[in-house]
């Protein structure tokens, strides 16, 4: 598999939009890989994880053929991840793609619901033939293509039932997991009993340690030894880091070498990794 980070921000992107502070000046000095754009990434070029209001720039920036994208994973429903009006634009009269081809949008129930409020509202007699929301459960498998992906339930919003997301492909398996907490005890259970070939974990707070609906690399080297010492992972599992704010005050080139000596590499905005 192979996984493009399209996007390494945190809702406020990095330098944050309205934001003067340190660590956003810093990033506007130093640019390159400390420019971050909101979450997203997507699979060997087909399958996209999150629809964030920076979808359109991505698409310019990395040549992504959205027009080709038949399946979207969504992890929950804040904007900076699940931006639905722009779902709208798959159909006619904004894509003029000859025949329609339909895309499915996976996620909780939440984000089936609004979906289909973008739909209904859309004015489109036949949206449905170009949009087709998904409601998926937890720790209930499903293929996609080749891929076989189960949602786990992630800590991060009381009100909804966010996901992370388990994705498996010709016996290589890649645990997605932003944006959360400490995972929920079934979550972490099925974690301990699953070996992954690929780990990429929140760390919205970089330095910093977190808990409550986000964390930070030191919570991520805990998981990390909890991992390998249960063997969910072992020396060649490629640990990363992602989902980044400026309130974590840290801006990526500082980061890098506190990452590498825990393990973990440091995402940035396009990075391909492959397994």
């Amino acid at each position: 598999m192979k996984l493009q980070y399209l996007g390494t921000a945190a809702a406020d992107g990095w330098p944050a939009l309205f934001c003067k502070c340190e660590p956003c000046e810093a990033a506007r000095r130093a640019g390159g890989k400390n420019i971050r754009t909101r979450s997203q990434s997507i699979i060997d070029d087909c399958l996209l994880v999150d629809m964030p209001p920076d979808t359109y720039y991505h698409a310019l920036k990395y040549n992504v053929d959205l027009s080709a994208i038949g399946h979207i994973l969504i992890t929950h429903s804040h904007e900076d991840h699940f931006y639905p009006a722009d779902m709208i634009l798959k159909a006619e009269p904004y894509a003029h793609l000859g025949e329609a081809k339909s895309i499915s949008v996976y996620g909780n129930r939440v984000i089936v619901d609004m979906l289909r409020q973008a739909m209904d509202s859309s004015g489109i007699e036949d949206i449905e033939d170009y949009i087709n929301p998904v409601y998926v459960e937890p720790f209930v498998p499903f293929a996609i293509g080749p891929y076989t992906v189960t949602p786990l339930p992630a800590y991060h919003m009381p009100n909804e039932e966010c996901y992370i997301y388990c994705i498996e492909k010709d016996g290589k398996r890649l645990l997605y997991g932003h944006d959360t907490g400490v995972f929920p005890q079934p979550t972490a259970e099925y974690i301990a009993r699953t070996f992954f070939h690929l780990v990429s974990l929140d760390c919205t707070f970089c330095l910093r340690p977190w808990e409550h609906g986000h964390l930070g690399l030191p919570n991520n080297a805990e998981i990390r030894k909890e991992m390998l010492e249960q063997g969910s992972a072992d020396q060649n599992t490629m640990f990363v880091i992602n989902h980044f704010s400026h309130n974590g005050y840290t801006i990526h080139d500082e980061l890098v070498p506190h990452a590498e000596k825990l393990g973990f590499i440091t995402a940035f905005d396009g990075m391909i990794i492959e397994v």
